[in-house]
């Protein structure tokens, strides 16, 4: 799996990309088909303090692309939500890889 964090408008520290990582093992655990995955960071200039911090992910997996983002007026609280929210993403879509998969029909005679 190919993990990129960046950020945009802060620097990603190494507590906040060792947490990052930590989190997305999840969806490895459920998956692990999962080819690349890139994670932008972002605090936009508001002026409203609540869903300042905002974390947005693109995830490529074998036959789709999954997108997610989540506010928060905590970092660590959006990438919680981000996670949650790709987690749900990631088992709904092998579901429907394992859905295709049918037993064959047994004849009666």
């Amino acid at each position: 799996m190919n993990l990129t964090i960046s950020g945009h408008h802060l620097d990603v520290t190494p507590a906040l990309d060792n947490y990052v990582r930590n989190k997305l093992s999840r969806i490895n655990r459920h998956f692990d088909q999962v080819v690349d995955v890139k994670v932008i960071l972002t605090v936009e200039k508001q002026k409203e303090k609540e869903r300042r911090q905002r974390a947005e992910c693109n995830i490529h997996v074998k036959g789709n692309d999954m997108f997610a983002e989540a506010s928060h007026a905590d970092l660590y609280a959006a990438v919680d939500e981000l996670v949650d929210k790709l987690d749900r993403q990631v088992v709904r879509h092998k579901d429907r890889l394992q859905d295709h998969h049918h037993a064959a029909p047994k004849r009666v005679m």
